[in-house]
């Protein structure tokens, strides 16, 4: 634990009104096998054991502190024997800094129903069936109290999750953070559903905090790996509380808040988590990047995140900037000699002018992507580290105002 935003900001009652209850945000650090992570931090994914089209020496050259890679992803492909084998995800894919890992149930599921990797944030409707698939997919994943069986996407074979194959995917893969393994729900699931798909949830902690335990006692010579805990219970206060106190009451490391979230509610629904939860372990909130969602999350307690969307717009010419994000695609930029972003510290700004981008992107030249993704990450990091900063510093109210009114306006 570092400074408190409640202390050094001093948040007026009308502000403390308006966020639905005390600010729970906070600074800190999480020390690991590789290195200490000054939090809020956002923690930059790289799904296959690469952050996509970017170098991981860029990665660190741009500030990022951590890197987060799939457990689903990497069983698939090449394989968590192969990591392991490697001596880890660091040293097989060149990165000497903190890891992640999620444990897989992400993808599972949401591959497994056809929904790619959206979740709906926006609609609650528990109208239709809890076995819901994507228009025109087929059910790739079955679930049953003991695991999941699933097909991959990649060929088809079969294969099977449960919480210990998780652990021992893991353990393979050689994170210095993971998570449980979980069953994911979406706004789309009854009530019904998700009583019963938090005590699975539930049951299935205590199981990977026994493997967890196994497994470390029998790889001995290895660093320790931490362990969160995933609270679930979508969009219910109820079962928000009742996952983070039984999870809370389980000798974890830290926790993983995840689930769909109403993104109008995620402030409330991310306080009613930490409002629970040890306030000595660290939170993750998985799978955000929207500049008002980073800000909203950090002020109600969550330390650490991770998105996709930085290099996933960037491949569509989509680049951040304090005005807004904007797309390089359009005609304008043909001749525009200047940097993606002003005033930008990063590798692409430094070196590179929006018209030569543009002219990559429309030859499609796979270095717009890389240039594009290396600016998104700075941009992303840089801002979650300033408001670590404007915390410290107390002026983090005023921080906010002033970056989400100039990049919404």
């Amino acid at each position: 634990m570092g400074q408190r935003l409640a202390e050094t900001c001093s948040p007026s009652d009308a502000l403390v009104d308006a966020n639905g209850g005390a600010f729970l945000g906070r600074t800190g650090s999480i020390t690991t096998p590789h290195g200490t992570i000054q939090t809020p931090a956002f923690i930059a994914v790289g799904t296959k054991a690469t952050v996509k089209a970017v170098l991981p020496e860029s990665i660190a050259q741009l500030g990022a502190q951590a890197v987060l890679a799939n457990a689903y992803h990497l069983y698939l492909q090449p394989g968590p024997e192969i990591l392991d084998a490697a001596g880890g995800l660091g040293a097989f894919m060149n990165w000497s800094g903190p890891t992640f890992t999620d444990s897989g149930g992400f993808q599972v599921m949401s591959l497994g129903s056809g929904f790619k990797k959206v979740i709906d944030m926006k609609n609650v409707d528990n109208s239709g069936p809890d076995d819901a698939v994507a228009p025109g997919k087929e059910r790739l994943a079955h679930i049953d109290d003991d695991g999941v069986w699933f097909k991959s996407h990649l060929n088809g074979d079969r294969h099977r999750f449960s919480p210990e194959i998780s652990m021992q995917v893991q353990h393979q893969i050689g994170a210095d953070i993971m998570f449980a393994f979980d069953e994911l729900t979406t706004l789309q699931n009854s009530r019904a559903y998700q009583e019963e798909s938090l005590e699975r949830t539930r049951l299935w902690a205590l199981r990977c905090l026994a493997e967890h335990e196994r497994l470390t006692s029998g790889r001995a010579g290895k660093p320790y790996q931490a362990l969160f805990g995933v609270i679930q219970g979508a969009q219910y206060e109820d079962l928000r509380r009742k996952a983070c106190q039984d999870l809370g009451s389980m000798p974890f490391d830290g926790y993983g808040i995840g689930g769909a979230l109403e993104k109008e509610n995620l402030g409330t629904i991310v306080r009613w988590c930490n409002e629970e939860l040890p306030e000595d372990k660290p939170r993750h909130l998985l799978g955000i990047s929207e500049p008002d969602d980073i800000f909203t999350a950090i002020e109600n307690g969550a330390d650490t995140f991770d998105c996709v969307s930085p290099t996933r717009v960037a491949r569509n010419s989509a680049f951040y900037t304090p005005s807004g994000r904007f797309n390089l695609s359009g005609a304008r930029y043909k001749k525009d000699f200047g940097p993606l972003q002003d005033g930008c510290d990063c590798y692409a700004c430094a070196n590179y002018s929006r018209a030569y981008i543009h002219h990559l992107y429309k030859a499609k030249e796979m270095l717009s992507a890389t240039l594009i993704s290396i600016h998104n990450e700075r941009f992303v990091v840089k801002m979650v580290d300033d408001a670590r900063l404007a915390i410290e510093s107390g002026d983090f109210f005023e921080f906010k105002a002033e970056t989400l009114g100039r990049y919404y306006s």
